[in-house]
């Protein structure tokens, strides 16, 4: 299916403005392409998962590199392949990476200050309810969703609890709470 370009191009630039509602955007439409790219070069579901949010972290990190005469979903692809192979080079070497602080520094700030329709739908929810559609949540969503909402770290404190880039916490966040908002959209549908 051949997506229209104008829109698409235009979420592209609000994005490299640093627009949460553009992240959102892309995150949305390209998540399932690249994860299921991802789950057929793994043949593991974790491995995809965990290779896509790699993906999305570096694509939002490097958006004001991409060039608009390759689609975006190849631009995508590449990364996503490319991550895939450094991670295989890795194992293969079995050498661990860390993070460090001056890396931290330069990762490309992702503006979080309009609260989305998914953060209005779980606000919106009593906590014992709230609770409840959270567990229901693979185990590494609801532990980012834990240390964000309800024992209020900054992203910089998750990462480092998570031992993880900063840009791979935020997209995981992204990721838990358009999940956490199906759920909770699914059981009022249901009701």
């Amino acid at each position: 299916m051949e997506i229209d370009q104008d829109p698409l191009q235009q979420q592209i630039e609000k994005a490299k403005k640093g627009k949460q509602a553009a992240f959102n955007y892309l995150l949305d439409r390209f998540w399932n392409e690249v994860y299921g790219f991802q789950l057929k070069r793994t043949q593991n579901e974790y491995d995809a998962e965990d290779i896509t949010i790699q993906t999305f972290s570096r694509a939002f990190d490097k958006i004001d590199t991409y060039d608009p005469t390759y689609t975006f979903k190849t631009w995508l692809f590449t990364i996503s392949k490319n991550i895939h192979v450094d991670l295989i080079r890795k194992k293969k070497a079995s050498i661990r990476s860390r993070t460090t602080d001056e890396e931290d520094d330069k990762v490309h700030k992702i503006a979080d200050d309009t609260p989305t329709i998914e953060d209005t739908l779980i606000t919106e929810q009593n906590l014992a309810q709230l609770l409840r559609d959270i567990k229901k949540l693979k185990p590494h969503y609801q532990e980012v969703i834990n240390l964000r909402y309800f024992q209020e770290m900054s992203y910089k404190e998750i990462s480092a609890a998570l031992q993880e880039p900063m840009n791979n916490v935020k997209v995981k966040l992204l990721r838990a709470k358009k999940l956490l908002a199906e759920v909770i959209e699914n059981r009022k549908t249901r009701s």
